[in-house]
């Protein structure tokens, strides 16, 4: 069989409509999920983007961290930011050894920057540009107007970024211009290229619904009018939004889920058009979602390890119907992805710390693990089937905190204090994954390095070629 992958970037579990909110209009993920093959509880297995996508290709957790590449000229330069270790087969690697025809396409462009090498294995990749600080386009800045965007006492750390990222997308005429709208159109493109170089493994890298949150304005205002001022599409550094414009943060976010949606069915209408979907297997993931307000905040933290956050889609289409809207308790995590494509493929692979998943979808088992450990910076959370432990474990007062989110599912009161036997026992579970006692020290090595972008942004200022933002006048 074939097998296409679509990676989204933060996209929240709970906003695909039929996994349960209702506000946001999603109709093609929607008849995915009711195709496929759903597991309720996939979690993060480490965070955020790099991480995410190291374990998805290998099936080999990237927490804890261990590795000491240098990633001078990556940005950021987080723990477990850098390329694949070279003895880590990829599943691009391992299928085009059987024979299959691989190819990626992708506007997530951490993966494709200088020292990674996430193309490891493709016969064909293409980059699509254009994403955030991608340092693509520079001027000319009379092309770009800030105020649009921003408010007058927004960080500078948004101000610069929104910089690059106006630049890079101020010749947009319409609405297949958008980043998210080219990987997908081009897949389908993809596709019909290869329709007679089958067997096949398609992967689709689609950095959005990441901020900024930037969809066409008609699908914002679906959802939430636009009140007077700058259209915020990068807002997480802004600590004095009005009620009115948090509904509208919120709106651009879910306009960008639907603008997503929409293109993920048209590939899906080029699989059925070519008559792919006998043979073709269809999964779905996220790397981690966001926080809309949850907890008082926006986008998301390495402390912020709760469901809005950790918790995954993961959708198998399986050709065989009777897989159909088939729901999942088991608890997986994405690196369990690896093992359970590639057993469905029916292709061996050398041993991985993944699970294949299949058995529990089948019956054959009931779980392939009891709880699973979710890594971020240097906080870690540990959850089963009724508490969620979040600790920074590099700290001598890690300051643990316990959430029972069969009691809590939003993982809003903190109940450590009443319960120290399960603190414990989470505790040791984290350090059996760190192979040391809490406070632990991971070995891995970091290089700080900042974007070109935050340079440049310093050189307009300088230059007087860009008026940086002004503190609003009291009263």
């Amino acid at each position: 069989m074939n097998l296409i992958v679509i990676v989204l970037d933060t996209l929240r579990y709970d906003m695909v409509q039929h996994l349960g909110v209702d506000w946001i209009k999603t109709p093609c993920m929607d008849k995915l999920a009711q195709e496929s093959v759903i597991f309720e509880n996939c979690y993060g297995e480490a965070e955020p983007t790099v991480p995410v996508r190291r374990a998805l290709m290998t099936g080999m957790r990237s927490f804890p961290w261990r590795y000491d590449f240098d990633t001078t000229g990556l940005w950021p330069s987080g723990r477990g930011w850098h390329k694949i270790p070279p003895e880590q087969p990829t599943m691009a690697e391992v299928l085009l050894q059987k024979g299959y025809t691989t190819g990626i396409i992708g506007d997530t462009y951490h993966i494709f920057k200088p020292t990674m090498n996430f193309t490891r294995g493709f016969v064909s990749f293409e980059w699509v540009r254009g994403q955030e600080s991608d340092n693509w386009k520079t001027g000319p800045l009379s092309a770009i107007d800030l105020s649009k965007y921003s408010k007058p006492d927004a960080d500078p750390r948004q101000v610069r970024l929104l910089v690059q990222y106006l630049l890079n997308n101020k010749d947009r005429e319409t609405e297949e211009d958008w980043t998210c709208a080219q990987v997908f159109l081009r897949g389908a493109e993809w596709l019909e290229d290869n329709a007679e170089n089958k067997p096949f493994m398609l992967w689709l890298e689609c950095f959005d619904p990441h901020e900024p949150w930037d969809p066409p304005t008609e699908y914002a205002d679906m959802y939430a009018p636009k009140p007077d001022g700058p259209e915020l599409i990068h807002a997480h550094m802004n600590d004095n939004l009005t009620p009115a414009e948090r509904e509208r943060v919120k709106a651009l976010y879910a306009g960008e889920v639907t603008l997503v949606d929409k293109y993920v069915g048209v590939l899906l209408d080029k699989v059925d058009e070519l008559g792919m979907q006998d043979d073709t297997i269809v999964m779905l993931i996220s790397d981690h979602g966001c926080e809309l307000f949850d907890h008082g905040g926006l986008h998301k933290s390495a402390s912020g390890l709760h469901p809005y956050n950790t918790r995954l889609v993961w959708f198998v289409r399986h050709p065989k119907g009777e897989l159909q809207d088939h729901r999942v308790k088991g608890m997986v995590q994405n690196h369990d992805l690896f093992p359970t494509a590639l057993a469905l493929l029916g292709v061996g692979h050398e041993a991985v710390d993944g699970e294949n998943a299949w058995p529990i979808v089948t019956g054959e088992k009931e779980s392939v693990r009891d709880h699973v450990i979710t890594g971020w910076g240097d906080f870690a959370s540990v959850r089963d089937e009724e508490w969620n432990y979040i600790v920074n474990y590099e700290a001598a007062d890690g300051q643990p905190k316990l959430f029972n989110h069969k009691n809590d599912p939003e993982e809003n009161e903190d109940v450590a204090a009443a319960h120290p036997d399960v603190i414990e026992k989470q505790r040791k579970r984290l350090e059996a994954l760190l192979g040391q006692e809490l406070p632990a020290k991971p070995t891995d090595k970091t290089y700080p390095s900042e974007g070109p972008f935050i340079t440049q942004y310093a050189n307009l200022i300088k230059a007087g070629r860009l008026q940086p933002p002004k503190a609003k006048k009291e009263g």
